[in-house]
């Protein structure tokens, strides 16, 4: 009989605890899975206190860090658990800056096929997320000086460290950072919905990128103004479709609007369904697609749809939105 895995059992049981375990006895489980020698029962440990929202597991978590940070190339390959452990304390509001300027300063360099690799990226973006929440006075410093790191997910952390924690200070870092570019586009779309989370006063910026050269940032720019929800993305998104006819963006311009949830775009994307070419009316029931569950616009579109009698468009809406 084969004999049981005694990290598979770890893992297991902390897996339970999602089920209802009382708080103490979740606490007490995940303290003891912290101090395993194993960095994955220790990230799973880690990433459970998060999502149960385990204040009493915060001392624990910090003591698993310094503990794993102690020699982190050797008791954690690929930064597995105090990636895990930087994550949940942001999520539980912890406040020290101490766990998080180790981890936006720390690099792990690891073996691969070809260079070694840094897996340590998504740690600096969690403590710097995690950072600027703290009263340390040069916590701008670090995270802007982590916009400049090798790692995408790295910028990405600052730059949501910035949008969400950096004030006045932090936006306008984020709008240079715009102007300067990233050759990553997710960072790039980072920034523009940073931007957008202060309101009105960055649309016109953001929108100015929908008319970009370089196609990946366009759709970051379209989509973020989208999932901004601020009415004059909206009517910024339909200029731009009606002045470019869509182009080969048409389609992301059209879920943008659903994205904005405004009763002004729904009505919008299904006068489309009357009105525009069968090409637009697919993309329109695709962007559409996202309000399945709602039976009022599901109803409306299938009017639309129906009174048109179109079997392109009938099969699209079947498939999209149809209830099978």
């Amino acid at each position: 009989m084969k004999k049981p895995d005694p990290i598979e059992q770890a893992l297991d049981r902390l897996s339970a605890l999602r089920s209802g375990s009382s708080p103490e006895a979740a606490a007490q489980e995940i303290r003891k899975s912290l101090g395993s020698k194993s960095n994955l029962v220790v990230a799973k440990a880690a990433k459970i206190a998060g999502e149960l929202r385990s204040a009493a597991s915060v001392p624990d978590l910090v003591a698993a860090f310094g503990r794993l940070m102690a020699d982190p190339g050797k008791l954690d390959k690929g930064c597995a658990a105090v990636t895990e452990i930087a994550g949940s304390l942001y999520e539980l509001d912890y406040a020290e800056p101490e766990v998080y300027l180790k981890g936006i300063r720390h690099v792990q360099k690891e073996g691969a096929y070809g260079p070694p690799v840094d897996v340590a990226s998504k740690l600096r973006a969690f403590s710097a997320m995690g950072l600027v929440r703290t009263r340390h006075r040069q916590a701008l410093d670090e995270v802007v000086s982590l916009l400049v790191d090798s790692e995408a997910p790295a910028r990405v952390g600052a730059v949501r460290a910035l949008a969400s924690n950096g004030g006045e200070a932090g936006l306008l870092v984020l709008r240079l950072k715009v102007l300067t570019g990233d050759v990553e586009p997710d960072v790039m779309a980072e920034c523009f919905a940073g931007l957008l989370s202060s309101g009105e006063r960055s649309v016109p910026f953001v929108a100015g990128y929908a008319d970009s050269e370089d196609a990946a940032v366009a759709e970051g720019a379209i989509l973020a103004l989208g999932t901004s929800r601020i009415p004059a993305a909206f009517d910024l998104l339909r200029e731009k479709l009606e002045r470019s006819a869509g182009g080969e963006l048409r389609r992301t311009l059209l879920l943008a609007m659903a994205l904005t949830r405004l009763e002004a775009a729904i009505e919008f994307l299904v006068s489309l369904l009357e009105s525009g070419n069968v090409q637009t009316a697919r993309d329109a029931i695709t962007a559409l697609a996202i309000y399945r569950d709602n039976e009022r616009i599901r109803q409306l579109v299938e009017a639309e749809v129906s009174k048109r009698g179109d079997k392109v468009l009938t099969e699209k809406f079947r498939r999209e939105m149809g209830r099978e």
